[in-house]
């Protein structure tokens, strides 16, 4: 048998229209889709399926259920053979057991003890005397009780052992509550605390409904040292690049509104989503995943970003809309008054405000061309050469080809680069991504074959230098693209570096491969002295060696070119590149960089 919470959580995840589209042809009616009776013959539509409510129904032969309803009569499935035919589409796992089993789901234990907690932080909140401060910050946000209410938010008071003894009184297993990052130790002492507070607590729900994880926020005037949010550990029941907070209740209305709204945090999902704008979810401490994106595009083919309007907010948005692109998603930037997030919107302006800001939403390339032309990035050759790399990203992870072939066509026509270039770099690029994942395979050499390609060195100490100072980190981010990067791993730690400078440790969903060499890089005793000649060599060296790159792939162009006219212009796109390298790293002066590349 499948146990009942498996059961439910399959249901969940089930793409019900995704599901019965596979055997009728589904129309949008409303809210609704319908289509011509499976079960019976007909001519005018009669079948409805309803995905807010997760069931189908005929109103001709009265047929009508769930998911696993239609796959058992469609199919002439049992019912354990249909949730498993609807949980291998929905990426969920199947387990069976035994009838009688005294523990059904190995994991129970971690779910009833974050219920628990949940429940605990809940009362703390509404408790007249210890809730009453993180009452009046919630209000003064503009979340009042119903809203908390709906979102089960609560408060971790700022003591050590509260929860703790709390848990103890209900016998909840120590150890456990230490896995699931309740609890927390410290090196000076053995003994367990409570790891959360002084903080207002956001429950983070599965699909299922069932609290997975909890995100704290710290009240304003008690953060003294401490991090503004501390979030959940990994567990077995909770990765937090496969969730999105808010998904629960956000998804009936993404499918309704046919795109969902991305927001960098849980105060902007509460209240957003409080002010009427249902379809809201954020991503759990990390930039946007591949995972999730993919969960986004079960739901809705559009998605708008609305994000910090600042350095660090424009590097995620656009990391974002990459990853979207990739999944075949449309994704649009909304772009909001300096200093501002959809929280402060809502808040100062009013939701119409903020509705009025999202009409005005750019997709992601007339977003990122609309920037590099106020920063006046065509106004010559170099910059323009810049502009092209900035742009090719984008270029590249567009997986819908008619979305692909309108974005190279209006790139070629801003930047004055034939389409044909533009392609030509796009796959070069791809069979550079192909090469290094072969070569990174168990059976080739990792590390020393890393460090032998022309500016690979350059790289290594431009990662080793970031990891040694935050300071670093964002110089970096100003003056090198993932284009100057031309070992894959590399580029794979800049970008988690990017998104968190304090990382001293490979995140969990990274590659294994980049992980690896983070390690190595973290581990290296070299010291690098004179810190801003050591970045300026680097980062000139790189630039250089993607310069070497691109010329060589022009050379080859111009050797495949099939007319001497396209012969011609391709030369002198080479000589444009080449005087460029020169500029940045006259012949004479070339020995420099030997060091960097050892």
């Amino acid at each position: 048998m499948i146990p009942d919470d498996m059961v439910e959580e399959v249901r969940s995840r089930a793409d019900i229209v995704d599901v019965i589209g596979e055997f009728v042809q589904l129309k949008k009616s409303g809210r609704e889709y319908k289509a011509n009776c499976p079960f019976h013959e007909e001519r005018t539509p009669s079948f409805y399926v309803v995905p807010d409510k997760g069931f189908f129904k005929c109103f001709g032969c009265g047929k009508s259920g769930d998911v696993f309803a239609f796959v058992m009569e469609k199919q002439g499935m049992d019912f354990v053979e249909a949730v498993k035919h609807v949980a291998a589409r929905s990426g969920v796992e199947v387990r069976e057991v035994r009838r009688g089993a005294a523990d059904e789901d190995p994991h129970r234990a971690l779910y009833e003890i974050n219920a628990f907690a949940r429940d605990w932080f809940r009362k703390q909140l509404l408790d007249e005397r210890v809730g009453e401060g993180a009452r009046a910050y919630l209000k003064s946000r503009g979340v009042g009780p119903e809203v908390a209410e709906r979102f089960g938010l609560g408060y971790a008071p700022d003591e050590w052992r509260a929860l703790r003894e709390a848990a103890a009184t209900h016998g909840l297993d120590e150890a456990l509550m230490l896995e699931v990052g309740l609890l927390g130790k410290s090196e000076k002492s053995a003994e367990p605390y409570d790891r959360f507070r002084g903080r207002i607590i956001f429950p983070i729900e599965g699909l299922s409904g069932r609290v997975i994880a909890f995100g704290g926020r710290i009240l304003q005037g008690d953060a003294k040292d401490a991090p503004k949010y501390l979030n959940s550990p990994e567990t077995p029941i909770y990765q937090k690049g496969q969730n999105l907070y808010g998904l629960s209740w956000a998804r009936h209305a993404i499918r309704k509104e046919e795109r969902a709204l991305v927001v960098e945090g849980y105060m902007d999902v509460v209240s957003v989503a409080a002010r009427g704008f249902e379809n809201v979810v954020a991503p759990l401490g990390t930039a946007l995943t591949r995972e999730q994106a993919h969960l986004l595009a079960k739901y809705a083919p559009r998605v708008l970003l609305l994000f910090d309007s600042d350095a660090a907010g424009l590097k995620a948005t656009f990391r974002a809309a990459d990853v979207l692109l990739e999944e075949g998603l449309h994704a649009a930037v909304v772009t909001l008054p300096k200093g501002e997030d959809p929280d402060t919107v809502v808040r100062k302006e009013g939701p119409e405000a903020l509705r009025r800001y999202m009409d005005d939403a750019l997709d992601v390339l007339d977003r990122k061309l609309q920037i590099l032309e106020q920063k006046d990035f065509f106004s010559s050759i170099e910059r323009t050469r810049d502009a092209v790399d900035r742009l090719l990203p984008t270029l590249r992870a567009a997986a819908d080809p008619t979305l692909r072939d309108i974005y190279v066509d209006k790139v070629a026509k801003r930047t004055g680069v034939r389409r044909e270039t533009l392609e030509a770099e796009m796959r070069r690029t791809r069979r550079r991504a192909v090469a290094a994942t072969e070569s990174a395979q168990p059976h080739a050499p990792q590390r020393g074959a890393a460090q032998t390609r022309s500016g690979s060195g350059a790289e290594r100490k431009l990662l080793m230098m970031m990891l040694r100072g935050v300071e670093w980190v964002e110089r970096a981010g100003e003056l090198v693209s993932t284009e100057d990067f031309d070992d894959l791993h590399h580029r794979a730690i800049f970008l988690a570096l990017l998104d968190d400078p304090e990382m001293r440790s490979p995140p969990p969903s990274m590659d294994p491969v980049a992980a690896r060499r983070l390690e190595e890089i973290l581990s290296d005793p070299e010291e690098l002295a004179h810190g801003i000649d050591v970045f300026t060599k680097s980062v000139n060296r790189m630039r250089v060696s993607a310069l070497d790159r691109r010329i060589r792939g022009m050379q080859e162009l111009i050797e495949a070119a099939q007319t001497e006219d396209e012969k011609r212009g391709l030369a002198r796109e080479k000589e444009k590149l080449a005087q460029e390298r020169r500029e940045l790293d006259p012949p004479i002066g070339r020995p420099r960089h030997a060091e960097l590349d050892a």
